[in-house]
């Protein structure tokens, strides 16, 4: 009877145990500032000399972030099957605490799964490509799309066409609705055409 009693107190401790590394694992790793040696993953260039936001991926197999000069880049990096699926955390440039466009800051970062992005704005990315602008306050993101043009999404809705190149059928239906946006000759996508892939 004593050694059951053992036993189960035993089992007990390591559950506990069991839980307690969960909740420590689930806690993702912070971001890491941005300094001049950081290179973008897929441009090869450093990422301070670009404009626009930023983006980097902490993956559990490597003990550098990898680098993107846009956070539309980094969204990409988690659409691409080629690329590591071991990512720990994705932080893109919290541009409602940017310093301004051209430099958009080296600490300021949102979790990118709980950023609000700005899609099919008229502002590009440090590439000169579509950029998903990132926001970690839903009301500044909408300020920025009543500025700038867009449309405002979390990270999980950012369409993968529009990330992995946009066509004018996207972008049309991305910008639907907002003033100055008119002249898209492309029928809008019908809605649910952007569905997770």
């Amino acid at each position: 009877m004593r050694k059951t009693i053992l036993l189960a107190a035993f089992a007990g401790a390591l559950a506990l145990a069991g839980c307690n590394d969960q909740k420590t694992a689930v806690a993702p790793p912070p971001p890491v500032e941005l300094t001049a040696t950081a290179i973008g993953h897929y441009c090869g260039m450093n990422v301070l000399e670009h404009t626009g936001p930023k983006g980097q991926i902490i993956l559990a197999s490597r003990k550098e972030p990898v680098w993107f000069s846009s956070a539309r880049d980094a969204i990409s990096f988690t659409m691409l099957p080629e690329e590591p699926k071991d990512i720990s955390a994705i932080y893109v440039s919290d541009m409602a605490k940017a310093p301004n466009w051209d430099k958009p800051g080296t600490s300021n970062w949102v979790d990118a799964r709980k950023a609000f992005f700005v899609v099919g704005s008229r502002m590009k990315g440090g590439m000169g490509a579509d950029e998903a602008v990132p926001f970690s306050d839903k009301s500044a993101a909408e300020k920025f799309a009543t500025e700038n043009g867009g449309r405002v999404m979390a990270f999980a809705d950012v369409p993968k066409d529009y990330v992995l190149g946009a066509s004018s059928e996207t972008t049309s239906s991305v910008e639907e609705g907002h003033a100055g946006h008119a002249g898209h000759d492309a029928p809008a996508a019908p809605k649910g055409s952007h569905a997770h892939h």
